[in-house]
Parts: structure tokens; C-alpha cells; sequence
């Protein structure tokens, strides 16, 4: 059968591609993509020269069926491929008498590329066919799955009969174990309400055990105390000979110095006081043992002009001048006493920066102890120049920390505690310290 001719009208389908020979079709095409140059593809073919055939399938499709639908010199192109690669199935096409055993879907795909006369109705009746058989395997397909199903069906019902007979059995041996678990439930009813009444005799005992065992708990915790602030000091003690031990000194050497460095500074100062002229520059004289007031002398009436208020501020100052003085201050209770309103940081940094400027005027060795027995973490201070910060450890307060600095010091040295606290000002006092009210240390740091 000729192909039409040249500038004749092309006949064309009533309906849609089948979809099985329009992807035959795209197969075909994309197979014989291959074998043409760059210049030979349309302008929408070139992007995917380089694909495999697969590949062009799959991302080429719609472009391929466009370009074969409205490019006749290249659907003719493809024809001319496939005359090539199967010429039995396209010389027969020709001929009109398409190959009874061939696939429809092959016939009716030749019959779009290369349209011979008829060619509509050869890929109308292959699309139909092709439907037909897909149908008459989708309906194959159904009965063996309803058969199946059928199968599964009896096969459950018999299942279903014979779980139906386990459980009956099953049921009856239940219902005997719940009369007899009826049986043992009133037995064991008995046996708690006698339980509960013996536990309700043994709960008033055990009430009164724990009450005594809840006094005999707050005695122990009240000796444990005791105990772990005597251990306090002795480790601290401990401490702080192995730290001279280290340093090649002991505490006692540590002690006897302060206290030399005390009595040469106290006669020091008491030759400045009493104007006393070096020793090789005098001796007694007759006229030295007549007694009169010599010019610049002091009189026992001067003396007492001398004394301080227990409320001057330069009481202190007084304290402060002696030989090797220590100042040991109570912080929490001075900054309460003096700005309670302040947060705890800013109490802390305001009376650490009047106590630096007081140890720099005065020269004397000066500690500020806090309470850091209810503190949840580390306190980040940066102490002062010339004052030492001490916190109390846990479990131990700020009383007792001055209490051991004070005791710590050798006999004889001046030790000026600052404190509000009568306890703590009684307990220094008992150990040799001076006390020293917070109101008085307040005055004085307001003149720093």
C-alpha cells in the first residue's frame, strides 16, 4: 500500500491516542533518537540528544509526541528508522495486510509513524483490541482474586467454628475458676478486716515509735552539729599547720613573731609618747629626782582629757594606731545595720570599698567576714587591697569564724571585732579582743 502524497491532507483521528500506543509510539521514537545528528532533531528534541532511550521515555515523552504529531519530516525521519529495524511488519503494512500475530500495539504504532492508507482505523481497532485485552485480563485477574478470597473466606469460617468451640470450653473453665476465685475473695475479705484492725494497732505503735524516734533524730542532729563544728576547727587547725609546715615556719613561730613585732612596735611607740631621748645621751641627775612638771610632761588629769566615747568615731582611730592592730569585722551585720536595703552584692561591695581606704590610712591588718553557710553557689569577689574577704564554710556561721580568727591571734596583740551581736562581742571579749559596736565602725567609714 503507497503512502499519500506529497501536499495531500492527511487523514487524521477521531479520538485520543489510545494511551498504550501512544507509549509504544514514544518508544519507538525514542529508540531511533539515537541514530539522528543534532541538526536533524526539532528545536524541542534537542535538550535531550544526550539521554539514553530509557531516560528520553521517561523525561521526553510529551516533547517526543508533540514533535511526532506536528513535525511530519521528523515523524517520516522515525519511519524510515523503524523500516530498518523491522521491515516484515512495515512491508506488510504497506501491503495492507498487517500480520495476524503481530502485537496490536506494534501494528497500530508502524501505522502512526508511517501512515499508510488506513492508517486511523489500524490504530483505532489496535487501541480497542489492546483495551479488549486488557480488560479480558483485568476480569482473569478479578476471578482468580474473588476464588482466592472465596478460599480465605471458608478458611476463616472454618477457623471461626473452631475458635468458637475453644472458647466455649474456655468459658466454662473460666466460669468454674471464678466460683472458686469467689470462694477464696470471701475468705480473703475475712483475713483483711482482721488485718486492718491489727494494722490499726500496729500504727498507733508504729506512730509512737516515730516519735520517739523523731526526738532521739533532733537530739543526734543537735550533738552531729557540735560535732562537725568541732571537727571545723580541728581541720582548720590541721590546715593551717600543714600550710606553715609547708611555708617552714609553725604557727607558734607565726605567733611569737606577731606578737615580738607587737612589743618592739608598743615601746616604739611608747619612747615617741613620752619623748624619751635615746639611751646613751642621759643619765640621772640630782636635779631629775626633785618633783615638779617639766614643760611638754603629761599629768595624770591630761591623760584622762584623753579618753574617747564609746560612740567617737576616733575611738577607732585610736584602736587602729596601736602596734600591729587587726580589725575583724562582722560584714553582714554592719551593712544591715548601716544600708539594709541594698541587695547583698552591693552591701558587700560598698562596705569592702570604705574598709580599703580605712586599712590604707590606718596600716593596720584588717579581715571582713561574711555568712556563707545559706550561700547556693561561689561568691565572684575580687577582694579589696588590703582586706582580706573570708566566707564561712557550710554548716558553720560568721560568729563562729570570728571566734576562731580571734582565738587564732597570740595573746597580747590588739584585735578590734566589729559587731552588733552581744554574744559575739561578750565571746571576743572573754578571748582578749577588743568589741566594737557596727554604729561607731559606720561613723568612721563616713568620714573615709
Amino acid at each position: 500500500m503507497a503512502a499519500p502524497a506529497p501536499g495531500a491532507a492527511e487523514p487524521a483521528l477521531d479520538r485520543p491516542l489510545p494511551e498504550g500506543v501512544r507509549h509504544r509510539v514514544v518508544t519507538v521514537a525514542a529508540d531511533a533518537f539515537g541514530g539522528f545528528t543534532f541538526p536533524e532533531l526539532p528545536v524541542s528534541l534537542r535538550p535531550y540528544a544526550r539521554f539514553t532511550p530509557t531516560r528520553r521515555v521517561k523525561y521526553a515523552a510529551n516533547a517526543l509526541a508533540a514533535a511526532l504529531e506536528s513535525d511530519a519530516a521528523f515523524r517520516q525521519k522515525v519511519g524510515a528508522k523503524l523500516r530498518e529495524t523491522q521491515p516484515e511488519l512495515t512491508a506488510a503494512l504497506d501491503a495492507g495486510t498487517p500480520p495476524p500475530a503481530a502485537d496490536p500495539l506494534d501494528v497500530a504504532a508502524a501505522a502512526y509513524l508511517l501512515r499508510p492508507a488506513g492508517w486511523a482505523k489500524l490504530v483505532t481497532t489496535a487501541g480497542e483490541e489492546a483495551e479488549r485485552a486488557d480488560a479480558e485480563r483485568a476480569d482473569e485477574e478479578t476471578l482468580r482474586e474473588v476464588a482466592r478470597l472465596r478460599a480465605e473466606v471458608e478458611t476463616l469460617h472454618d477457623q471461626a467454628r473452631a475458635e468458637a468451640g475453644r472458647a466455649r470450653a474456655e468459658l466454662e473453665g473460666v466460669r468454674k475458676e471464678s466460683d472458686a476465685l469467689h470462694r477464696k475473695l470471701r475468705a480473703a475479705l475475712s483475713d483483711v478486716k482482721r488485718a486492718e484492725a491489727a494494722q490499726r494497732k500496729l500504727q498507733g505503735e508504729l506512730d509512737d515509735t516515730r516519735a520517739g524516734a523523731a526526738a532521739e533524730r533532733a537530739a543526734a542532729d543537735i550533738e552531729a552539729r557540735r560535732l562537725r563544728a568541732r571537727l571545723a576547727e580541728a581541720e582548720s587547725a590541721v590546715e593551717a599547720g600543714r600550710r606553715a609546715a609547708r611555708e617552714g615556719r609553725s604557727v607558734e613561730d607565726v605567733r611569737l613573731r606577731l606578737l615580738l613585732d607587737t612589743v618592739l612596735d608598743a615601746a616604739s611607740g611608747l619612747r615617741r609618747e613620752l619623748a624619751l631621748p635615746p639611751r646613751d645621751t642621759i643619765g640621772v641627775r640630782p636635779a631629775d629626782t626633785v618633783d615638779a612638771v617639766a614643760p611638754g610632761s603629761f599629768s595624770a588629769r591630761d591623760i584622762a582629757t584623753r579618753a574617747l566615747s564609746e560612740t567617737d568615731p576616733a575611738l577607732l582611730d585610736q584602736l587602729l594606731a596601736l602596734p600591729q592592730a587587726h580589725l575583724v569585722v562582722d560584714g553582714y551585720n554592719v551593712t544591715k545595720t548601716g544600708y539594709p536595703s541594698l541587695p547583698l552584692e552591693k552591701q558587700r561591695l560598698r562596705l569592702l570599698g570604705g574598709l580599703a581606704a580605712l586599712a590604707a590610712q590606718s596600716g593596720a591588718e584588717v579581715t571582713c567576714v561574711f555568712d556563707g553557710a545559706d550561700l547556693d553557689m561561689p561568691v565572684l569577689l575580687a577582694p579589696p587591697r588590703g582586706v582580706r574577704v573570708l566566707f564561712s564554710k557550710s554548716g558553720q556561721t560568721a560568729d563562729e569564724l570570728i571566734r576562731r580568727l580571734v582565738r587564732a591571734e597570740p595573746p597580747g596583740r590588739q584585735i578590734v571585732v566589729v559587731s552588733a551581736d552581744r554574744e559575739v562581742a561578750d565571746g571576743v571579749a572573754k578571748a582578749g579582743a577588743r568589741p566594737v559596736a557596727s554604729a561607731l565602725l559606720l561613723k568612721r567609714l563616713a568620714r573615709v
